[in-house]
């Protein structure tokens, strides 16, 4: 029997690789993420899964896994050693610490292409990749500074929540946002910048976890009841709805006054809800299910030795409450 689509950790994928190198007649393309344990990175998965129904009679298939928590760089790195020392024929990784994969892609110098998925290398290891598919994280953040300005026109005092220290993409939305709203580049920090200030204590770091997004949140209002704006970076607190919920809900006459705003990245159903019920007043949402879709296509592109765009950007949706848009039915 032919296994067509797996959601699996590092033990079980060397299992398989092993106990079913000599019966299977497919090759592997796999998508390593950060972590299962978000459901963002399930709509990768679910994108795979359409495009392995749509391919029943190709002779690749799609492999999706990554370490069972987001917190878990580690164990991300040792999957993709794991199934690069066992054998596939691509494979596509959304690097939790970058610095820390590239460095290990470089020390085992895979003979199959290898590119990034949602989040990249840093700009001095893309040598190691072929191409990176997924947001422009850059453009990302910028949106979110340029609704951040329509709102609050005057600037005002704003916390960023980011993810892992090391996440390339997270880093590059958070740049984008510090440029755009500041209008100048490289900033590192805003301290008065066009009317913005970051806090003292922010930017926080959310390794990833909805608990800890939703606990800082809650301490970031606590401490800072005149704050102006809170900025997710990513959707992390979102994906916890009734945590976040009871987050916004000590903050929700201000809400509704615009006197906080909130701008939160993604645009998954619990998110989109949120948005609806005024419990943020933009989402700037990415296209996971196109990556995961796309993904297995690329790969086998580059194993043809196919040109191959570097970067293969995949769009994004802004949810306003003047354009709804995406945000309105989903």
């Amino acid at each position: 029997m032919k296994i067509k689509y797996l959601a699996i950790t590092a033990l079980s994928a060397a299992m398989l690789l092993a106990g079913q190198a000599g019966a299977q007649d497919k090759k592997t393309l796999a998508i390593v993420v950060k972590g299962l344990d978000n459901p963002f990175f399930e709509q990768i998965n679910l994108g795979c899964k359409k495009w392995l129904s749509e391919n029943k009679d190709s002779e690749y298939e799609c492999l999706y896994t990554g370490p069972a928590s987001s917190s878990d760089e580690a164990g991300e790195v040792q999957i993709v050693d794991d199934l690069l020392t066992r054998g596939v024929a691509a494979i596509a990784i959304s690097p939790s610490n970058a610095p820390a994969m590239a460095n290990r892609i470089r020390e085992i110098a895979p003979d199959v292409p290898v590119m990034t998925i949602d989040a990249d290398f840093l700009e001095q290891d893309r040598d190691l990749r072929k191409t990176y598919l997924g947001t422009d994280n850059y453009l990302m953040g910028a949106k979110m500074a340029e609704e951040a300005k329509k709102l609050r026109a005057d600037g005002g005092t704003v916390c960023l929540q980011l993810g892992n220290v090391a996440a390339d993409n997270i880093n590059a939305r958070a740049q984008g946002f510090r440029d755009t709203i500041a209008g100048e580049k490289n900033v590192d920090r805003l301290t008065g910048q066009n009317g913005w200030t970051e806090i003292e204590g922010c930017p926080v770091f959310t390794n990833d976890q909805a608990d800890l997004a939703n606990q800082q949140m809650s301490d970031v209002f606590t401490a800072n009841p005149d704050l102006d704006a809170f900025i997710l970076i990513g959707g992390w607190a979102q994906f916890a709805p009734q945590a976040y919920t009871q987050v916004t809900d000590q903050v929700m006459d201000r809400l509704k006054s615009k006197d906080l705003i909130i701008i939160a990245g993604d645009t998954l159903p619990p998110q989109t809800k949120a948005f609806r019920e005024g419990r943020s007043h933009v989402q700037v949402g990415q296209r996971p299910f196109e990556m995961g879709y796309r993904a297995p296509d690329v790969m086998i592109q580059l194993i043809n030795g196919e040109k191959v765009d570097d970067p293969l950007f995949t769009g994004l949706d802004v949810c306003t409450a003047d354009e709804p848009g995406f945000c309105e039915n989903n």
